[in-house]
C-alpha cells in the first residue's frame, strides 16, 4: 500500500480520557493524509486497560505488513500472561496498566499467538493455546514470538529535560512498575527522528499517561494544522473505522514514551 494524499470529511473526533473510556465531540474539519500506512483490522480492548499491549502489537503488525509479511497477534494472550509475569515483581496490587516495553518483555518470556485463535471476544473458558501452527509447522508461542519480533529490535524513547540526554532513564510514572529504562532524547531531535521514520514508512507506538496508540500516519486539515493519524483499540465502530486524528502539538505535549524499530529511528 503506497502512501497517498486523501481528503476525509470528519463528522466526529474521538477524545481519550482514559485507556478504555472514549468520548466524542463534533468536528467538521477536512483532513488530507501526507502519510498513511497499512494496518491489520482494528481490535477492541473492551473494558480492559491493555491499550499498551494493543498499541505495541499494532506497531509490530504494521511493520510486518510493510515488509511484505502479515501477522495478526493476540493481545488477549498477553493479558492472560501478565499476572504470571507480575508475580516476579511482587506487586502489592496487580494492575493491567503498563508500558510498551512490558509487551516486549512479556512476549519475550511467554511468547504470543495469533489473533484468530485467541481474539478479543474469547470467552474466559477458552483454553490458552500452547502451540502455534504456521505453514503446517508447529511452534511454541516463544518460538513464534521470536519470529515476529527479534530481541532488542525495538527501542524505547522519552524526552525528559530534567535528566541527562543521550542515556537511559527510568520514566517515573506508575505504569512503569518494571522500572524500564528508555533513551532520553531532546524533544527537537526526537520530533525529527519520529517524523522521518513515518515518512520512511515505519509505524510508531505512542504512549501518554492516559492511553497508548499506534501512529500510522500524518495529516493536515484545511487550515494546514497538522495531526498524527493513530490506530486506536476501541473497535472499528468508532469514528473513521477506529482511527484517531491527534493534533501534533497535543501528541508531543502528552507524550511519555515512544517505541519503534532501531532501523526506523536511525533512518533506515
Amino acid at each position: 500500500m503506497r502512501a497517498k494524499r486523501e481528503t476525509i470529511v470528519i463528522g466526529i473526533v474521538v477524545l481519550f480520557l482514559s485507556c478504555c473510556k472514549p468520548s466524542t465531540q463534533q468536528d467538521t474539519h477536512q483532513y488530507s493524509h501526507e502519510v498513511l500506512l497499512p494496518m491489520t483490522p482494528v481490535k477492541n480492548q473492551g473494558g480492559h486497560e491493555l491499550c499498551w499491549a494493543y498499541a505495541m502489537l499494532a506497531t509490530i503488525e504494521t511493520e510486518h505488513l510493510l515488509r511484505g509479511d502479515s501477522v495478526n497477534l493476540s493481545p488477549v494472550f498477553i493479558g492472560r500472561m501478565l499476572p504470571r509475569y507480575q508475580e516476579t515483581f511482587h506487586l502489592s496490587r496487580p494492575t493491567e496498566r503498563a508500558m510498551g516495553q512490558t509487551l516486549l518483555n512479556v512476549m519475550g518470556k511467554y511468547g504470543v499467538v495469533g489473533y484468530d485463535v485467541l481474539p478479543d471476544d474469547a470467552p474466559n473458558d477458552l483454553s490458552t493455546p500452547k502451540s502455534v501452527f504456521l505453514g503446517g509447522v508447529r511452534y511454541t508461542p516463544q518460538e513464534f514470538a521470536r519470529s515476529v519480533c527479534a530481541p532488542n529490535e525495538y527501542i524505547g524513547l522519552t524526552s525528559c529535560p530534567d535528566s541527562a540526554y543521550n542515556q537511559r532513564i527510568v520514566v517515573p510514572i506508575p505504569d512503569n512498575w518494571e522500572h524500564n529504562r528508555l533513551w532520553n532524547v531532546p524533544k527537537d531531535t526526537l520530533k525529527q527522528r519520529i517524523n522521518r521514520a513515518l515518512r520512511n514508512r515505519h509505524p510508531v507506538c505512542w504512549e501518554s499517561k492516559a492511553h497508548a496508540m499506534c501512529i500510522i500516519g500524518m495529516a493536515h486539515d484545511e487550515q494546514r494544522h497538522t495531526y498524527y493519524v493513530m490506530k486506536n483499540s476501541w473497535g472499528s465502530d468508532q469514528p473513521h473505522g477506529g482511527l484517531v486524528y491527534v493534533p501534533t502539538n497535543r501528541m508531543w505535549r502528552e507524550m511519555v514514551a515512544l517505541y519503534l524499530t532501531r532501523d526506523a529511528y536511525e533512518g533506515r
